[in-house]
């Protein structure tokens, strides 16, 4: 028996489909040639509408059918997320195991508001997370196994620094009493380059009643010697902790940024949230605590980031844990967004490192810079003498690229940064991700920048520092670019002699 025939004009949902993805594409090339910016979640809804169809294309098969002549142009504009990759690298996620929390034999508990942990409501989450953050469900998904969740063939550290898809540093989150000298050797050996410490409060009360398990002064000495070390140190800190109070917040915040013994590099914001099957959820169900309302929220992050010096970058503001898993505490996924449209109102502005780069200058208020020049600030922290350079526009207020130099403090004990040394402990060039083995004039890395700095802070490791060596803190897949300028490897370090 022959299948029916089709009626004149009727098409099959594959059919369908590839005339949606045809339109679409046609679409843009069109935008593309007059100049006019097109809100792509709209065309791709208009156009389906159009020709019938109950789902949407993907954005891959999209990129699939784009031919080749026009896939310079369009590629770029059909990202899913471009501010992933506006920093100029690309992150890849790895979630630990999940394992028992190491300070409840010291404390007896962990800390209140942790909702993570075999011994969790989340049983089958990692320490803090509640398994259901997109990272933590693909983590779930391969078992746990680091080689599945990357989803990148295992090779040799070798083959690591001459492979075209390089690993640039490695971060790994941590305890400041998981931050002794033994842990951060370990580190360097894994080739880690930046290290997020869980601070959450600088005041040694709410670090005790919301069981910590650490004091502040080792949160101190963990920055102190997490810089001597080289590494590049972020801090994880929670407002609206109990027992805290709107000023005495605002109060933590301008020490943290004021003291030396803390000014981080990086920070990533998580106001507290309450999670059940937490000891905060048994307070917050009793009375005994009540978060802010969300107007005072965004008043406090927005006072926050104000604070925050120019050579320090927020990373995040917010966890990322799904908001019906919330009882009490956040209650908008865009609280970064909010905080800086709060801050236009109070006349303030933020001018952390995030803010200000090329890349998501670019994407949010469609700028460039125009004339560059090169900046320096000096501070000091953790006991050492911290030169912050910088490639910006003043004008506009636009960082292109900066350079973290520190001149060791007499402390540091490693054997390879003892006797006047001077390390880099960040090199960063910002805008979209360009791979490292091309070149794109209208993008900002790989233009040159990054050998300006370094030029600059050898200059000042010997002349005003007066070190007979300069370091740099070198991501695995990085080190042949150093070599190329004259370094060598020496332990976890590539060096370079200045005498």
């Amino acid at each position: 028996m022959k299948p029916p025939r089709k009626k004149q004009g009727e098409h099959s949902k594959a059919e369908l489909m590839m005339k949606t993805i045809s339109d679409i594409i046609k679409q843009l090339v069109e935008a593309h040639e007059q100049g006019k910016d097109v809100n792509l979640n709209k065309l791709k809804t208009k156009t389906s509408a159009k020709y019938g169809l109950s789902a949407q294309p993907r954005l891959v098969d999209i990129i699939a059918a784009v031919p080749p002549q026009h896939r310079k142009i369009l590629v770029p504009k059909l990202k899913a997320k471009p501010i992933r990759t506006a920093s100029g690298i690309a992150v890849v996620a790895v979630m630990c195991k999940p394992h028992r929390c190491p300070h409840i034999n010291f404390t007896g508990n962990i800390c209140v508001y942790c909702p993570g942990g075999p011994d969790s409501d989340f049983e089958y989450s990692t320490q803090s997370y509640t398994g259901y953050e997109p990272t933590s469900m693909r983590a779930i998904r391969a078992r746990y196994d680091p080689y599945l969740q990357t989803r990148h063939r295992v090779e040799q550290v070798r083959y690591s620094e001459r492979s075209n898809t390089k690993c640039v540093g490695i971060t790994i989150e941590t305890r400041p009493d998981y931050c002794l000298k033994r842990h951060l050797s370990d580190m360097l050996s894994y080739g880690c380059t930046r290290l997020e410490i869980g601070v959450q409060s600088v005041y040694e009360d709410v670090a005790r009643d919301t069981n910590r398990g650490h004091t502040v002064k080792a949160v101190c000495e963990s920055f102190h010697m997490s810089k001597d070390a080289g590494f590049k140190v972020v801090a994880h800190m929670m407002p609206d902790l109990p027992n805290m109070g709107l000023e005495r917040d605002i109060e933590q915040f301008i020490e943290f940024f004021e003291n030396p013994a803390f000014r981080p590099d990086g920070m990533k914001l998580y106001p507290t949230l309450v999670i059940r099957g937490t000891g905060l959820y048994e307070l917050w169900k009793t009375g005994r605590y009540r978060s802010y309302s969300p107007s005072t929220l965004v008043d406090l992050v927005a006072r926050i980031l104000a604070l925050v010096p120019p050579w320090t970058r927020v990373y995040r503001v917010q966890r990322d844990i799904p908001m019906p898993l919330v009882s009490s505490g956040v209650e908008h996924g865009n609280l970064r967004e909010l905080a800086l449209a709060r801050m236009k109102d109070l006349g303030t502005e933020c001018r952390d490192v995030r803010t200000r780069e090329v890349g998501i200058q670019e994407i949010h208020h469609k700028v460039r810079p125009y004339q560059v020049e090169l900046i320096r600030r000096d501070y000091v922290a953790n006991g050492g003498w911290e030169t912050f350079l910088s490639y910006e526009d003043p004008e506009q207020d636009i960082l292109i690229g900066l350079l973290r130099l520190r001149k060791c403090s007499p402390e540091s004990f490693r054997p390879e940064l003892k006797g006047g040394v001077s390390i880099v402990r960040e090199l960063h060039v910002y805008g979209s991700v360009v791979p490292v083995s091309s070149r794109d004039p209208s993008k900002f890395q790989h233009q040159g920048f990054g050998m300006l700095l370094m030029e600059e802070a050898e200059r000042i490791a010997r002349d005003e520092h007066g070190s007979c060596k300069i370091a740099v803190i070198s991501g695995v897949g990085t080190r042949n670019y150093y070599r190329k300028i004259g370094y060598e490897l020496e332990g976890p370090y590539m060096v370079k002699r200045l005498d």
